[in-house]
């Protein structure tokens, strides 16, 4: 007979058995011995229908495509430019993904984007070799200007965007600052208020450092509240926000 040894959001370590059967079926960072699905990492279990999964809890980003990051110009080339994505492997945006705007062979790209600067971009290849590109061509890409740069464990990203973005939504509402949450990690927020952007942090930090624990949007709800002194209200937002 099949057995779920785990519960919802349970915290497991590497090799720990999550069920016995074969009722069950492995997902992420779980595996299959015989008739025992076992964790491969440290995180969260998670069961949709007849998959176990695990949400890492640890671990360094790795590039998918897809994905919408915030990355760090970090060279400049004569075709375009070498991006960071906050991984192990940078990324290249070519001239012809960096604007709709039509960019002249031998142009001055600095005047586009320069060393330093912050993009928000996709990915929109991974090879097998591990080669990225981005693009800058789609709603809501673009260079940031002014405000600051913080990172998050990128693993911890789907809990401070929160369910159809509903968390990052419930911040902004609070503090008043504009916020982009990268999937590598990366968040841009600016505020008019140095001090609603010194929140902004505390709450994402707090999010980071208590995601393993029910009850986290109450918590934080509570938390602004206190911060604020104003009702905050729990809503569901945009799936990302990259406005």
């Amino acid at each position: 007979m099949s057995e779920l040894l785990v519960k919802e959001k349970q915290v497991t370590v590497p090799g720990e058995v999550l069920a016995e059967g074969m009722d069950y079926l492995p997902g992420n960072n779980t595996y299959r011995e015989g008739e025992k699905i076992f964790s491969s990492k440290l995180g969260l279990a998670s069961v949709d229908g007849r998959a176990i999964k695990l949400i890492p809890l640890s671990g360094k980003y790795l590039p998918k495509e897809g994905d919408t990051i915030i990355a760090e110009v970090i060279d400049i080339l004569m075709s375009g430019w070498r991006v960071d994505t906050g991984s192990a492997y940078s990324a290249m945006l070519n001239m012809k993904e960096a604007t709709s705007e039509f960019i002249q062979k031998g142009a001055d790209l600095t005047k586009y984007y320069d060393f330093g600067d912050h993009i928000v971009c996709k990915i929109t290849q991974v090879t097998s070799q591990m080669l990225i590109d981005v693009s800058m061509r789609g709603p809501g890409l673009r260079k940031l200007t002014g405000g600051r740069i913080i990172r998050a464990n990128p693993n911890k990203v789907p809990r401070i965007i929160g369910k159809k973005g509903s968390m990052v939504s419930m911040i902004k509402d609070a503090t008043g600052c504009r916020i982009t949450v990268g999937q590598n990690g990366v968040i841009w927020l600016q505020g008019e208020d140095p001090n609603m952007e010194l929140l902004a942090v505390k709450t994402m930090r707090k999010i980071e450092s208590e995601s393993h624990i029910s009850g986290l949007t109450d918590r934080i709800k509570s938390f602004l509240e206190k911060e604020t002194g104003k009702k905050i209200s729990a809503k569901e937002g945009e799936k990302n926000d990259v406005r």
